[in-house]
């Protein structure tokens, strides 16, 4: 099969060996698969990822080696075209998205950033039966792939904890940040915040369903924020208004850049008891200080993935169309031009998200 590897720090496509369904594997034909941001980062910083698996993996064969040729891809939708022992032949010919995991051949793997199983940058993939969802009928492949961005956002806004009248504020409109937001509205929630710098993803933050979309670099998001939380009379400057029982809404941030020094920022336009939620993941080190924090009494919520229901729902979801998040879709390559992909995506104005179409 044809794939596109990272090979010593190097993006290319290659010829690879067919994969052979085990039992309880489907061998399926990829036929979309998106281009996710971790999967820019590891093209760009490979040796950073390697880093942070080695601080969180307890598996010291699941480190990836930046000799053997990796195949990246965890954002896929594909067609079943057959099936090891153990799984019913009624599942070929279906399209089916799946966790990005696999533990059929009894050793955990990370789909799309393990050097033995396989992501959706190829013409074939092995997903396990056991967690292999049924692509809705109605549902187009094109949705169908976002339904992992979509449930690391959905398990974002469940992790927040939100209670009603919750004023939200989204740091960083790439498709995570966009599908918070979209979930807060499906969900009821907000007056919601958007702020980024890039024009084109403040048009989308506002398609989505933000309340107010700002442009950090003419004016501070976090005013902005305050300004709806507080009760429009409240004179912010008495420093005894928390004391006459005059106090704002719940708050509630979402940084989802994934960038060192964001954290610090975050914290320090943060009022007092707002939750943050940290949904961008920063593959170097960071540093904040502690004692904001602390005179603030902020509130630190770091999320990872979602739940196999949170994936689930995503994709029902998705089928429905009530998320609005096709309007994310902005590109499609095949597997020569993907290489280009991975560059034209750092550009904003021109990309949200590329599928990879084998």
């Amino acid at each position: 099969m044809r794939a596109v590897t990272l090979h010593n720090g190097n993006l290319g496509v290659t010829e690879l060996t067919d994969p052979t369904p085990g039992p309880g594997q489907l061998l399926t034909k990829v036929l979309a698969c998106g281009i996710c941001g971790s999967d820019l980062h590891a093209a760009k910083h490979l040796d950073e990822f390697i880093k942070m698996q080695q601080r969180t993996s307890r598996d010291p064969e699941s480190i990836l080696d930046p000799g053997t040729p990796l195949v990246m891809g965890h954002e896929f939708c594909s067609e079943v075209i057959g099936v090891g022992s153990g799984v019913d032949q009624g599942r070929i010919g279906q399209r089916v998205c799946s966790l990005p995991v696999s533990v059929a051949t009894g050793r955990p793997a990370t789909i799309g950033y393990s050097n033995t199983h396989s992501g959706g940058f190829a013409e074939l993939l092995l997903v396990d039966d056991a967690i292999a969802l049924t692509v809705p009928p109605d549902c187009p492949t094109e949705l169908a792939t976002l339904t992992e961005p979509t449930a690391v956002s959905l398990h974002a806004v469940n992790k927040a904890a939100l209670d009603p009248g919750h004023v939200a504020l989204i740091v960083g409109c790439g498709p995570v940040g966009l599908g918070v937001i979209a979930w807060l509205r499906h969900k009821g929630h907000g007056p919601i915040v958007a702020a980024d710098f890039s024009p084109a993803r403040r048009a989308l933050a506002a398609d989505l369903g933000a309340d107010l979309v700002i442009d950090p670099a003419q004016e501070s998001p976090y005013q902005r924020w305050e300004d709806l939380a507080w009760p429009a009379d409240a004179d912010r400057t008495n420093p005894m208004i928390r004391f006459m029982g005059i106090t704002p809404k719940p708050t509630v941030i979402f940084e989802c850049v994934g960038v060192p020094g964001v954290i610090d920022q975050v914290m320090d336009g943060a009022m007092r008891d707002t939750r943050i939620i940290v949904v961008g993941v920063c593959m170097g080190t960071d540093q904040f200080e502690p004692t904001t924090g602390i005179a603030k009494e902020l509130e630190l919520r770091f999320v990872l993935g979602y739940g196999a229901d949170e994936f689930a729902e995503s994709l029902a979801e998705l089928a429905t169309g009530s998320l609005g998040l096709d309007r994310l879709i902005t590109g499609s390559v095949d597997l020569t031009d993907t290489p280009q992909a991975f560059t034209d995506l750092a550009d904003p104005e021109r990309h949200a998200k590329i599928l990879v179409r084998p």
